[in-house]
């Protein structure tokens, strides 16, 4: 015990508490992203060959074009996007994650920021709540139930998509490493794409909270409920419970609800991709009406039809930018930084704007389906998911237009 309290004079301190949970949470995201890169592209090789042999296959046996591509070139290249691009992270950051749980440390991420939750009107466990979230939206909206006040679990249900969940992290990650990290040495570059990662979600967290004010002194008005939290020993981790609960009871969870939504996705993006009037692709006549919309808010119509297509699973938001920025009529594997760099900024106009705003509407945007479809299930209220929708889609089409408005008022761009 005495040991414990020495150690939490630190990790509970006023003034160590927050930033040293920004460095372990900084530290986690770190190992998250150099870590996968290598099973990410082993996985995505080992999938694409079976959709390359299999396409052979119906080629040889006279299968029409359109099954083969339908099936293969989308169907299936969609559930091998989603497989490889969640697969290694949340097989890396949930027993991380678990690792940290099982250690006693999570009650004190609760006790960090328990009196930040009272001043916006909601609940200390929501901290809990919120991390799950970085793996899943819709395991944060079913960790609620450790919330016993209906009023605040609703506030915590709402404001759980402002954390970036696992799908969120190959956009971020993208725009932090081609576009952040770039100016600096190759060496320090997954130091700084972290670091910019970090900072999206400590944004998230600030949104988390503002929102959460709102809600608490509008819809929701109410006092927070005060709760004893315990501050359990801290304790050896279990390492087969930690693989149990991390690989079986969340990876496997997160990824099977994934898949589910990932094929119809797979499947919209061959079709719009493929689909011609008029000589065009029906996703570029879809793109250009959208483009007057996405330039208002320093994005691009190609980016909004990603978002719309990728409302199933944000994993896919990537590549489906890429297939339409390459003129392919499929899913196609993202190049190298300095090609991706000049394919965005060289061929298709993309400024510092347009990849600040991408990470804003990448952290704010609407939940993805099964997210909404867990709100759902949890509040048993199609108006409560309606308003988890209303809330993060008006917020993100804001931020983003007072941002691009200011960039150009400024005359930065």
């Amino acid at each position: 015990w005495d040991l414990d309290q020495r150690i939490d004079r630190w990790i509970t301190s006023p003034w160590l508490g927050l930033p040293l949970m920004a460095l372990v949470l900084g530290t986690v995201f770190w190992l998250t992203i150099t870590a996968a890169n290598v099973p990410s592209q082993i996985i995505a090789n080992a999938l694409f060959w079976v959709e390359e042999r299999a396409s052979t296959l119906f080629d040889g046996i006279g299968i029409p074009w359109w099954v083969t591509g339908f099936i293969w070139h989308g169907v299936w290249r969609g559930l091998a996007w989603v497989i490889s691009v969640m697969l290694p992270p949340m097989a890396i950051f949930f027993p991380l994650f678990t690792f940290f749980e099982d250690l006693g440390y999570l009650p004190r991420v609760a006790f960090n920021l328990d009196w930040l939750f009272k001043k916006a009107g909601a609940h200390g466990k929501q901290a809990l709540t919120m991390t799950m979230g970085f793996g899943c939206n819709a395991a944060g909206v079913i960790a609620t139930r450790v919330i016993d006040s209906p009023r605040e679990r609703l506030i915590a249900i709402l404001t759980n998509n402002f954390v970036p969940c696992n799908g969120r992290f190959p956009t971020l990650i993208m725009l932090a490493t081609v576009f952040v990290a770039a100016s600096f040495p190759a060496v320090y570059t997954s130091v700084i794409a972290a670091g910019a990662v970090l900072g999206v979600v400590l944004l998230g967290i600030v949104f988390t909270l503002g929102v959460s004010w709102v809600l608490s002194r509008t819809v929701l008005k109410g006092e927070a409920s005060a709760f004893t939290l315990e501050l359990p020993p801290y304790r050896s981790p279990n390492l087969p419970r930690i693989i149990y609960t991390s690989l079986i009871d969340r990876t496997v969870f997160v990824l099977w609800r994934a898949i589910q939504t990932a094929a119809p996705a797979g499947a919209a993006i061959w079709l719009l991709g493929n689909i011609t009037l008029g000589g065009q692709a029906l996703a570029w006549h879809i793109a250009d009406s959208l483009n007057p919309l996405g330039v208002a808010i320093g994005l691009d119509g190609v980016i909004l039809l990603a978002y719309i297509i990728a409302i199933p699973a944000n994993e896919i938001v990537v590549p489906t930018m890429m297939m339409m920025y390459m003129g392919m009529g499929l899913m196609t594997d993202i190049p190298g930084h300095a090609a991706l760099r000049e394919l965005l900024v060289g061929q298709h106009g993309w400024t510092l704007l347009t990849a600040v705003n991408l990470m804003l509407f990448s952290l704010l945007h609407n939940p993805c389906a099964t997210t909404v479809m867990t709100i759902y299930k949890e509040t048993r209220s199609a108006r409560w998911a309606t308003l988890s929708v209303v809330i993060t889609l008006g917020l993100a089409f804001l931020v983003t237009f007072l941002t691009a408005s200011f960039a150009r008022l400024m005359g930065w761009v």
